[in-house]
């Protein structure tokens, strides 16, 4: 049986230890600003991301990897005598998992698997951990696809935005709702469903009060909540608000609380001081 390697794209906002400890392979997103693109967590971090949309005031725009681009990266590893497994973005937020279903179609079935996720961020990191550590166990590729796959329906991803002014930019809402959310204070949550993304609660009062919303209203007592795992994944919060964060799910017995930062991607449609709670239910 072949060893199997797991390869996901950037928008699992996946730090670089995560990604060494569990022997990832990272196919990245492009973002391009000013008429230059750039690879997403390579060429561009996400404080560099912000200075250029502050100074331009213009929105960055976001494109998959192409197909060439996953059919370089499964070559590599299929030549290399792995099976691979790939898991993705949601189908119905990007074009990568497209692109990725036209590469996999040079290769045989039986050596290469992809996992719509219907998720994205840190919802695609906890699956593609899951698929890492069965993988690292020498679990063969159809035994990992099967059970990552079963988890797909069991991931909640819930965020708090703190500007409507990157959704409005990205014309995902109207200056009606950018304005009101600006005199009301108003900051809503976005929780991921079905592969999509809806507007859930929506927090008034100051940022400290609505932190404390957020965090009640994703995750309540915590009793749905698996014990292993769980991200805090921001844009440009403070470490504060992120610990904070940490240290109650840690009083929760939750094992490992990882905090990280999203990506250019996931940033240039959230904006700066927005912060998500990520886990799998039981």
């Amino acid at each position: 049986m072949n060893r199997v390697k797991v390869i996901t794209d950037s928008c699992a906002d996946l730090s670089a230890d995560l990604v060494k400890k569990f022997d990832l392979d990272v196919v990245p997103l492009y973002v391009q600003i000013e008429g230059k693109s750039y690879l997403d967590g390579i060429e561009m971090t996400t404080e560099e991301l912000y200075r250029l949309v502050e100074k331009s005031n213009t929105l960055p725009k976001t494109a998959a990897p192409s197909s060439g681009d996953f059919y370089e990266r499964f070559s590599k590893w299929i030549n290399a005598g792995y099976d691979v497994i790939y898991v993705g973005l949601s189908s119905k937020l990007s074009a990568a998992y497209q692109a990725a279903r036209i590469a996999a179609e040079e290769f045989d079935e039986n050596r290469l698997k992809l996992v719509d996720t219907h998720s994205l961020s840190t919802g695609i990191g906890l699956l593609t951990l899951k698929a890492a550590e069965m993988a690292q166990e020498g679990k063969g590729l159809e035994e990992i696809y099967q059970k990552v796959s079963a988890l797909v329906p069991k991931v909640r991803v819930s965020f708090m935005i703190d500007t409507l002014k990157y959704l409005h930019m990205g014309g995902r809402c109207s200056s009606i709702q950018l304005l009101a959310s600006n005199v009301l204070k108003i900051r809503p949550q976005i929780i991921v469903k079905d592969g999509g993304m809806i507007v859930g609660a929506k927090f008034r009062g100051k940022r400290a009060s609505c932190l404390n919303q957020f965090y009640e209203e994703a995750v309540g007592d915590g009793s749905q909540i698996n014990r292993q795992r769980v991200f805090v994944t921001h844009s440009a919060c403070s470490p504060e608000e992120c610990m904070d964060f940490k240290r109650r799910l840690e009083e929760l017995g939750i094992s490992e609380v990882y905090i990280t930062q999203a990506g250019t991607v996931i940033s240039s449609h959230c904006g700066p001081g927005t912060i998500g709670i990520l886990y799998i239910e039981d």
